[in-house]
């Protein structure tokens, strides 16, 4: 579900304008029949996602005669991100599409694509019957306006070698920075070959790979601080300071590899690393011997000394529905007629969370009664759903690929291989980041 760096476009724009002509209605939405309003709505390039929206657009329809919703999947020309950034060039955006995180949204909104959904009649009604109140906070950009709903909400989590953990004497993951060095003392003590965090990705400045490692970690740290906000820098320097602090002692203890190891927590060749909820209809296939809770568990992120641990913040990998500027008055309408009709019912959100395991952006996941039983037979799933209104979405800049490209090349992956002191690291960090903002 990570999201492919988002290209800039040119020649490519024009290739899959021509092609979208043909296939997209003019402005999002046409008259097909007197007193019909249809509307477009793209779905995430995933059989799962498309096959849900198809189904829901259906029995909308069943309902409301009145609105024709249809539905096809988003254009891939060569990412989801060109193909909308060519629809629009071309004037063939949908109504609505899906598949759109806060990072992507922010250049859409930059450039007055977006409609602003919080100043649509039946915003505030689709907030409170989802009950989604908690989670959206953070969706806020930084003009004071809402312009995604969340879908889905991956709120990341680690996973911990519960069997190692307990060879070494600790019946659980650890919750704080103490303890976490604590366990990597001990795990190399006795197993000298063995490290905490096993991972190439720790040294790769690629920007998306620090939503994995410096921003779950930075999110607990910071109590979910926004790191940047619109074009200003707003980090919590002692936040920060902690994180690359707690990452340079784990150095120190040899607690880090970031060679190329072939699934090094799975064989155990690392006992701690991140994991989203796509993980495990993988691990069925090819890790079978892994039993949550009895060789491995979740966590939230261990934060530093004299914070509660049980309210840690993470990041949250999660996409969400967006509508287009282009789109008439009657059409955005129909178009909230239709998000109020989707998401005024748990059962529709119920129906997601069957056909793509991608844990809905509901504050009460983890309560409501209409999933209690995908949940005792989904146990794994269960903390994902606790931690959903826990999770920081990415931030609202449209340069974000290069800003967070900045936190691995002068800090992150610096202090990770040992060339710069976390204090060093946050300042040449930080210096970079604030240039490119200007």
């Amino acid at each position: 579900m990570r999201l492919k760096k988002v290209l800039s476009v040119g020649f490519t724009m024009a290739l899959a304008a021509s092609v979208l002509i043909g296939c997209s209605t003019k402005d999002g939405a046409e008259k097909t029949e007197e007193g019909v309003t249809t509307i477009e709505f793209w779905a995430a390039p995933n059989p799962t996602q498309e096959a849900y929206w198809k189904e829901i657009a259906k029995e909308f329809e069943g309902e409301n005669p009145d609105i024709k919703v249809n539905v096809s999947p988003m254009k891939e020309s060569p990412t989801s991100e060109a193909g909308i950034q060519s629809a629009l060039a071309a004037k063939q955006a949908p109504t609505l599409s899906e598949n759109i995180n806060r990072g992507f949204a922010a250049q859409l909104a930059d450039s007055k694509a977006l409609v602003p959904l919080n100043e649509l009649s039946g915003w505030d009604d689709v907030i409170t019957s989802r009950n989604m109140t908690e989670t959206i906070k953070s969706w806020e950009f930084s003009d004071g306006n809402q312009y995604v709903l969340p879908i889905y909400s991956n709120s990341m989590l680690f996973g911990w070698r519960l069997d190692i953990l307990k060879e070494l004497g600790f019946d659980e993951a650890p919750k704080t920075y103490s303890e976490v060095i604590d366990v990597t003392k001990k795990l190399k003590e006795k197993y000298p070959d063995k490290y905490l965090w096993a991972k190439t990705d720790l040294a790769d400045p690629t920007a998306w790979k620090r939503w994995f490692d410096f921003y779950m970690l930075y999110n607990a740290a910071s109590d979910g601080n926004s790191f940047i906000e619109g074009n200003e820098f707003v980090g919590d320097k002692e936040a920060g300071l902690q994180v690359l602090s707690f990452v340079d002692e784990l150095r120190e203890e040899k607690g880090l590899l970031t060679r190329e190891v072939t699934d090094p927590f799975e064989t155990g060749v690392g006992i701690f690393t991140d994991l989203g909820p796509w993980t495990f209809s993988y691990w069925d296939e090819k890790f079978p011997e892994m039993k949550y809770n009895e060789n491995f568990t979740l966590a939230l992120p261990p934060v530093p000394n004299g914070m509660d641990p049980e309210q840690a913040k993470t990041f949250a990998d999660t996409k969400g529905l967006v509508m287009y500027a282009s789109a008439t008055k009657e059409q955005q309408e129909a178009a909230m007629k239709f998000i109020q009709w989707v998401y005024s019912n748990p059962e529709n959100d119920m129906k997601w969370l069957e056909k793509t395991n991608l844990p809905p952006a509901r504050d009460d996941l983890a309560e409501n009664e209409e999933f209690k039983a995908f949940m005792e037979a989904n146990p794994v799933l269960q903390p994902y759903a606790e931690a959903v209104p826990l999770g920081v979405p990415p931030m609202d800049n449209p340069k974000f690929n290069e800003l967070q490209t900045y936190i691995g090349q002068h800090a992150f992956n610096k202090v990770v291989n040992g060339e710069i002191t976390p204090e060093q690291g946050w300042e040449d960090m930080k210096k970079a980041i604030e240039g490119d903002l200007e």
